[in-house]
C-alpha cells in the first residue's frame, strides 16, 4: 500500500522565473497589438536594458517563444514576431478559460475593474501604451467601416487589459487576461459591433476611457472607480444585456 503523502513530501512553491516574466510581457504586447506579426524584437542588449534584466534571461525568453512558434529567430538578422503569433497567444488564452457568456464577462468586469482602477490610481503613473490605444480608438470611429470597428474593438480590449497591467498586480493581470480573451470571442465581437453601430457611440466610449485614464493619472481613486462602473453599465445597455440587474 502506498504511504499517504504528508506535508513534508510536498515540493516548495516556485515563483515564476525571470525569463517567464519576460515571455508574459512580450505576449502582452502581442495581445494589445503593440507588437505586430513581422516586427523585429529589440536587440538582446537593448531589450535587457529596457527591462532591467540580464541578457541571459532575455535569451531564455526568446528561445521559449521561438519553441512555441511565437517568435522567428533568424541567424544574423534578429528575432521577429511570427505571423501566427496572435493566433497562438489567443489559443493559449483560450486553453486557460471556460466558456462564458458576454453577460457573465460583464458581471466579472463590474466586480473587478472598479477595484483595478482604484489600485492603478494609487500608483498614478502615466502609461504610454494606454495613450497609444486611446489614440487608436480616437482614429477608428467610423462604425460603418469593418476595418475601423476591428481596430476599435482590439484597442478597447487592449485598454482594459492595460489598466490591470498598470496596477503591477500579477493576480489582477491574470484575471484581466481571462476577461480579455472572452472579449475576443465571436459572440462578444458580434454584440459589440451591433452596439457601436449607432453613430456617436464609439466616440462616447472613447471619452469614457479617457475619463477613466485621466482620473487614474490624477490619483482620484473614487472618481476612477465610478467612471469604470458607469462605463461598464453603459456597455451592457448598448449590448442589450441590461435586462439582468448589475
Amino acid at each position: 500500500m502506498t504511504p499517504r503523502q504528508t506535508l513534508a513530501d510536498l515540493s516548495p512553491l516556485r515563483p515564476p522565473q525571470l525569463y517567464e516574466q519576460i515571455v508574459e510581457r512580450i505576449e502582452d504586447q502581442i495581445r494589445t497589438r503593440a507588437l505586430l506579426p513581422g516586427e523585429r524584437l529589440p536587440a538582446e542588449r537593448d531589450l535587457a536594458g529596457r527591462l532591467e534584466v540580464g541578457r541571459s534571461s532575455v535569451r531564455e525568453a526568446v528561445a521559449a517563444l521561438a519553441t512555441r512558434g511565437i517568435v522567428d529567430t533568424r541567424p544574423g538578422a534578429g528575432s521577429y514576431i511570427s505571423q501566427e503569433a496572435p493566433q497562438l497567444v489567443h489559443q493559449e488564452d483560450q486553453s486557460a478559460i471556460a466558456d462564458a457568456s458576454p453577460s457573465a464577462a460583464l458581471e466579472a468586469r463590474l466586480a473587478l475593474e472598479p477595484q483595478v482602477v482604484r489600485l492603478a490610481a494609487r500608483r498614478a503613473v502615466p502609461d504610454p501604451e494606454i495613450e497609444r490605444l486611446l489614440e487608436l480608438m480616437a482614429a477608428a470611429t467610423d462604425s460603418a467601416n469593418p476595418s475601423a470597428r476591428a481596430d476599435w474593438n482590439e484597442a478597447d480590449r487592449g485598454f482594459h487589459l492595460q489598466l490591470a497591467l498598470m496596477t503591477g498586480n500579477s493576480v489582477l493581470v491574470q484575471l484581466s487576461r481571462t476577461i480579455a480573451a472572452l472579449m475576443n470571442e465571436p459572440l462578444w465581437q458580434r454584440l459589440r459591433d451591433e452596439s457601436v453601430a449607432e453613430p456617436g457611440r464609439m466616440e462616447l466610449h472613447h471619452a469614457e476611457h479617457r475619463q477613466i485614464y485621466e482620473a487614474i493619472l490624477a490619483g482620484e481613486e473614487d472618481a476612477a472607480a465610478f467612471y469604470a462602473h458607469e462605463h461598464i453599465r453603459r456597455v451592457r445597455r448598448f449590448m442589450n444585456l441590461d435586462q439582468e440587474t448589475l
